[in-house]
C-alpha cells in the first residue's frame, strides 16, 4: 500500500494497531503457560496465513523479543522469497544432522526476527513433524526463543498444521471474510480438535474495520481544530483491514523429546552430498531427498 496517500497511511496504521492487539492476545491467552510456540495456519488456501504469520513475527520482534519463524508449509514455500532471505541450509539439514541450528538460522534485516527455511521437495512432511527428532527441536527452539512461529499448510490440503498443531502451546486460525465456506472452517476447526491442538483463537483477514476508522477519524478531527502549525488531518477514509480476536484455551500436555539430538528413525542425507543450497535466484540446487519413510522406528 502506497505511504504516500492518506489513505494508505490511514490503513497502515490501522493494520499496525490490529497486530499489536493480537500479539497482545496471544500474550494473555494462558497465564499461567505462556504462549511461546504458535502454529499459524487456515482452512483453505489464498487466506492470508502465511502474511499473518510474518507480520506478527515482525510484531513480536519491534517488542524487543527474539522471534523464530519457521517455514513448515514443505509444500508451497513463499517465507524465503518474501523475506529475501535463502540460508543455504534448512530444517531438513538440521533434522538429519547435516547442519546445526544455529548453522541453519537466518538473520533477517528486522532486528530479533529470525528465519528457519526448509528445503524444497521433503517426501512425507507430515511424517517428518510427527517425528521424536522434530519434538526435541520444538523443545530447543522454544527455549533459545522468546517465540517461535510455525507458517503451516492449509488444514483443507494437508494434515501437518493438526500434527504440528498438537505438539506446539498453541494454534492460530487465519480466517478470510466472505472468502472460506462454513463447512469448510468448520472441518478445519474439528481436524484441530481431534489432534488435540490448542486453538486459542482466529485472525480475520481481508475485512472491513469500521470500528478503527471511526476511532481514527474522530481523533482526526480533533487533530485539525486543535492544530496551530500545518499539521494535516488524518484522512477520513479507511480500507480494509485484519481484525485479531483470541479466546483463551486450556492447553494440553506438553510434549517432551526423547532421545538426544539424533534420535532414530529420520534418515541422515548420503555421506558426502550437499545440503540443498540457495541459488542467485532463490531456487535451491544439491541434494534433494526422494524418498522413504521417517517414522520414529
Amino acid at each position: 500500500m502506497p505511504a504516500s496517500s492518506a489513505k494508505g497511511t490511514n490503513t497502515r496504521v490501522i493494520m499496525q494497531n490490529a497486530l499489536k492487539t493480537l500479539a497482545a492476545n496471544i500474550r494473555f491467552a494462558s497465564v499461567d503457560t505462556p504462549i511461546k510456540t504458535l502454529v499459524v495456519t487456515s482452512s483453505v488456501p489464498n487466506e492470508g496465513k502465511s502474511f499473518v504469520a510474518l507480520e506478527l513475527a515482525r510484531t513480536l520482534a519491534s517488542g524487543g523479543k527474539d522471534v523464530l519463524l519457521v517455514e513448515c508449509d514443505m509444500h508451497r514455500r513463499t517465507l524465503a522469497g518474501t523475506l529475501g532471505v535463502h540460508p543455504p541450509m534448512g530444517l531438513y539439514a538440521v533434522l538429519s544432522g547435516q547442519a546445526s541450528l544455529e548453522e541453519a538460522v537466518a538473520q533477517t534485516d528486522a532486528k530479533g526476527l529470525f528465519f528457519l527455511d526448509c528445503e524444497p521437495h521433503i517426501p512425507n512432511p507430515a511424517d517428518i513433524l510427527a517425528s521424536r527428532r522434530f519434538h526435541h527441536l520444538t523443545e530447543r527452539v522454544r527455549d533459545a526463543y522468546d517465540y517461535v512461529i510455525f507458517d503451516t499448510p492449509p488444514l483443507s490440503a494437508f494434515v501437518d498444521a493438526a500434527v504440528l498443531g498438537s505438539v506446539a502451546d498453541g494454534t492460530l486460525l487465519v480466517v478470510r471474510e466472505n472468502f472460506v465456506k462454513r463447512d469448510e472452517l468448520v472441518a478445519a476447526v474439528d481436524q484441530l480438535h481431534k489432534a488435540d491442538a490448542n486453538l486459542i483463537g482466529t485472525v480475520l483477514n481481508f475485512c472491513e474495520s469500521q470500528g478503527e476508522e471511526h476511532y481514527y477519524n474522530y481523533y482526526a478531527r480533533d487533530d485539525a481544530r486543535d492544530a496551530t502549525s500545518g499539521f494535516d488531518a488524518i484522512a477520513a477514509d479507511a480500507a480494509p483491514a485484519p481484525r485479531a480476536a483470541t479466546r483463551s484455551v486450556a492447553r494440553p500436555a506438553a510434549h517432551h523429546a526423547e532421545g538426544g539430538s539424533r534420535a532414530a528413525g529420520l534418515r541422515p542425507l548420503p555421506k558426502g552430498a550437499h545440503v540443498a543450497a540457495a541459488g542467485a535466484d532463490g531456487s535451491y540446487q544439491g541434494y534433494r531427498p526422494s524418498g522413504g519413510s521417517y517414522l520414529d522406528e
